[in-house]
């Protein structure tokens, strides 16, 4: 692997990693509309308008301490000394991007992919939390998610102690993840996870005997088109992550994109291909899920992998996201509407492992590299889950997550907002059971 950017790029590649960061927001905009399509009509502004405030949110709290604690390759970071062996811990950079020159130069750049990357992972769990997750909670949350959990996982990978797994203990080049798999996308699903067991499902998923019904959402359109937007964002962000983390020289964008682009498509088909075996016609939503898994699989390794392997990872992710989705409604009683603990979560950690070995990294042999990525995989597991669900918890000890009954009737748009997406509508027919 390419060590990690120290010194000032050049003009055409610092203009070209500014492109590639500028185009990360439509990521954002893609799982909005996405996480709108598949709630109910009658949440669909708040689901937008939400969506605009935990971007907001986000950016501010990364920008007031989270890049301080991030941090960048080569920068100032606290050190544990464990075995004889130095570890770097946490970034101990200054507030309010204070020291940093905003210039082009790495770290310049590195806190701008920060910014936008952070918002992008908030908008997860707001999939998971639709049509009962009060909006002052919900900042609430991204506050934390942005401020502390994002950033603290992302100097471990891009910089921090399992970075080095690979020069303390020869396991391969250290955890690989180029575009954000972990950071991004798995502790934002894992957050979806957290979220869906402290709010409980929505009020009439599951009878009285524990089967889930069927609450379709609401606008297929929404949904669909947000995954072509978002694979625009995740060209960028892939090609920016492989720029500025991986050493990658702005000529190896075009492999990222191809890939990229293989993962969601094979992703997509596979969903579509096994809804259509189980069910008798392919299911969109599922198909959409499948799309955005292989996006997120596609993450860990896209600089790494060949256009086949890139096809080979999001053909298994599209497999894991369906069939993820039923086992999380029907044998944990996760409420997700819009899928995302599968799609982010699931799909990030397949493609997190597939990097173990499908990943062709200079000097390195799959087993050693392997290891390094089921080190990770294991930390977000056993750390990230329980600190991120445990943050959740005490918040809604202070502070409520979920909507009152009489909220969750009326809609999120007409009890958060007092006005609804589609006023010339009747929203309100969907049946509602009162438990």
């Amino acid at each position: 692997m390419m060590p990690p950017r120290a010194t000032p790029m050049s003009e055409a590649a610092t203009g070209l990693c500014m492109l590639f960061i500028l185009l990360v927001p439509l990521a954002a905009t893609g799982l909005a509309l996405i996480n709108t399509g598949l709630g109910r009509s009658r949440s669909a502004a708040y689901a937008m308008f939400s969506s605009l405030c935990a971007m907001s949110v986000a950016a501010l709290a990364f920008f007031v301490c989270g890049f301080a604690w991030q941090g960048f390759p080569g920068g100032a970071a606290h050190i544990l000394t464990v075995g004889g062996k130095p570890w770097s811990w946490v970034g101990s950079g200054a507030f309010f991007l204070r020291h940093v020159t905003l210039d082009g130069s790495p770290p310049s750049l590195v806190a701008l992919l920060g910014i936008v990357s952070v918002g992008l992972a908030a908008l997860i769990p707001l999939s998971a939390g639709a049509d009962r997750w009060k909006l002052g909670p919900i900042c609430t949350s991204t506050a934390l998610l942005a401020g502390w959990t994002y950033p603290l996982f992302a100097h471990w990978v891009w910089g921090g102690w399992l970075a080095q797994l690979g020069t303390n203990y020869g396991l391969g080049q250290g955890f690989l993840d180029t575009g954000g798999a972990s950071t991004v996308q798995v502790v934002g699903g894992l957050t979806a996870l957290a979220i869906t067991w402290i709010l409980g499902p929505r009020r009439g998923k599951y009878t009285s005997e524990g089967m889930p019904s069927a609450i379709p959402g609401h606008n297929a359109v929404f949904v669909l088109f947000g995954c072509m937007l978002s694979l625009l964002g995740w060209w960028g962000l892939n090609a920016a992550g492989a720029v500025l983390y991986q050493g990658a020289e702005p000529g190896m964008a075009v492999l990222v994109a191809i890939n990229t682009f293989f993962c969601a498509v094979a992703g997509a088909l596979t969903a579509a291909v096994v809804t259509q075996a189980r069910f008798g016609k392919p299911d969109a939503s599922l198909t959409a899920n499948g799309w955005v898994g292989g996006l997120a699989a596609s993450s860990a390794a896209c600089l790494f992998v060949r256009p086949a392997a890139a096809v080979a990872i999001g053909l298994a992710a599209g497999i894991l996201v369906v069939f993820s989705v039923e086992w999380l409604e029907l044998r944990l009683s996760v409420d997700d509407p819009g899928g995302a603990v599968s799609a982010h979560a699931v799909g990030g950690m397949w493609g997190l492992l597939s990097a173990g070995f499908l990943a062709h990294v200079p000097g390195t042999t799959d087993s050693q590299q392997w290891l390094a990525q089921l080190v990770g995989v294991a930390t977000l597991v056993g750390f990230v889950l329980p600190l991120t669900y445990g943050l959740n918890w005490l918040l809604d000890r202070f502070r409520p997550h979920r909507v009152p009954r009489e909220g969750e009737r009326e809609g999120m748009d007409m009890h958060e907002l007092g006005a609804g997406a589609y006023p010339e509508l009747v929203t309100h027919g969907e049946e509602f059971s009162g438990r």
